[in-house]
């Protein structure tokens, strides 16, 4: 006979929580294009973590002997751990799911599901940061695609970080599009498939690259008012924080089951909007006939 007492017991939140945090580290496509840099201990929603910016230095032509000194003031900014998620399911013998790997798996797969939709989400929709200067379409006039000019919208899109400044060295940028617009991207002979990428720097997940961009694939990026917002960057512009902060188990006193629960707490913060670039799609792209198609011409009624 199962001692109910003591099957919860056999429970080890260190191995649920590790299994998580590297599902979530893996899959989970803006933790591409995201830093870390500031993520320090959080112990619960509403922790803060202070960001320093170094103030930018001017280089001055010498004239003579005289040198004038600049004062530096760094700005400070704050990283608030604000978003708080849950998740709770019944399973009938924690202690069996955790021995057997492949239903652990599956349960924590799920779990890593559903939090990606909300975490995505929560980052894709900091498209509002993006400055007006790096923005490529309008509300009142989005940009339609089609196969023949994708391209040509991909690079304004890259270009708007390179004239911010926010391409330097090897921080390739990145762009996150939704399976519509990759329809088209397929399409584009300028293209480059991750196939056909030679070196090793394109990042996890990444389908290939366009304009110089690594293109990461979001079925987050949702339709907002009849459009689409085509979200690009360099991982310097959004810094992230997260914890699974706490995963349990505890026997469920109205059946024989075992509950399983875990909170998970993140925040994020534009630290660098001039290193964010938008491009506003009309959602009717995808209703639109490409240039290449020539309309059936109607038979001849002449004799």
């Amino acid at each position: 006979m199962t001692d109910f007492s003591t099957t919860y017991s056999a429970f080890i939140p260190e191995v649920w929580s590790q299994k998580l945090n590297t599902m979530l580290e893996k899959n989970c496509v803006m933790m591409q294009c995201v830093n870390k840099n500031w993520e320090g201990e959080i112990s619960k929603q509403g922790d803060k973590v202070k960001i320093i910016t170094p103030a930018d230095v001017s280089v001055s032509t010498l004239t003579g002997d005289s040198i004038t000194y600049s004062s530096l003031t760094p700005t400070a900014q704050e990283l608030e751990i604000d978003q708080k998620k849950f998740f709770a399911f019944k399973i009938d013998d924690v202690a069996k799911a955790q021995a057997n790997g492949d239903i652990m798996e599956a349960h924590l797969n799920n779990a890593r599901k559903a939090i990606e939709v909300v975490q995505d989400s929560y980052l894709l929709s900091l498209h509002t940061d993006v400055p007006s200067e790096n923005i490529v379409g309008s509300a009142q006039s989005p940009v339609l695609l089609d196969k023949t000019t994708i391209y040509e919208k991909f690079v304004d899109l890259a270009l708007a970080l390179k004239n911010s400044d926010a391409v330097y060295g090897g921080n390739r940028p990145w762009v996150v599009i939704n399976p519509n617009i990759e329809a088209y991207l397929l399409q584009s002979p300028e293209f480059i498939s991750a196939h056909n990428v030679a070196d090793t720097t394109l990042r996890e997940g990444s389908i290939g690259r366009i304009a110089g961009m690594d293109v990461l694939v979001s079925t987050n990026l949702t339709e907002v008012d009849d459009k689409y917002y085509v979200l690009a960057g360099t991982n310097d512009a959004i810094t992230f924080a997260s914890q699974l902060a706490k995963i349990e188990s505890l026997r469920d006193k109205d059946s024989f089951s075992d509950l399983v629960r875990g909170l998970y707490l993140y925040g994020a913060k534009t630290v660098q909007p001039k290193a964010l670039a938008k491009m506003i799609v009309s959602a009717g792209s995808a209703d639109e006939p490409t240039p290449t198609e020539t309309p059936t011409e109607e038979p001849s009624t002449t004799p």
